[in-house]
């Protein structure tokens, strides 16, 4: 079984959300998945993305590969926590 971390959309149609789930692979986009971990919301000013770290890193150490959009929004806030320091 191959691990994902991607996000999976919820809202309605003109207000899009999504949370970031750990799934499989073979599993469709909005489908089943194994654990939440954080969720992202582009709509306000001050877009929110919230993703539980350690859960984050232990999937990642344990084989899980992250989408390319979910990398993006990672890399960008950490870099948004050292300007911030």
């Amino acid at each position: 079984m191959s691990v994902k971390i991607r996000m999976k959309r919820f809202g309605t149609k003109d207000k899009a959300k999504w949370r970031v789930v750990v799934c499989d692979s073979k599993s469709p986009r909005d489908g089943r998945f194994i654990e939440e971990i954080g969720h992202y919301d582009p709509l306000p000013k001050q877009e929110k993305f919230v993703v539980k770290a350690d859960r984050l890193e232990y999937w990642i150490k344990n084989g899980a590969q992250m989408s390319v959009a979910l990398k993006s929004l990672v890399r960008r806030q950490q870099k948004k926590a050292k300007a911030s320091k």
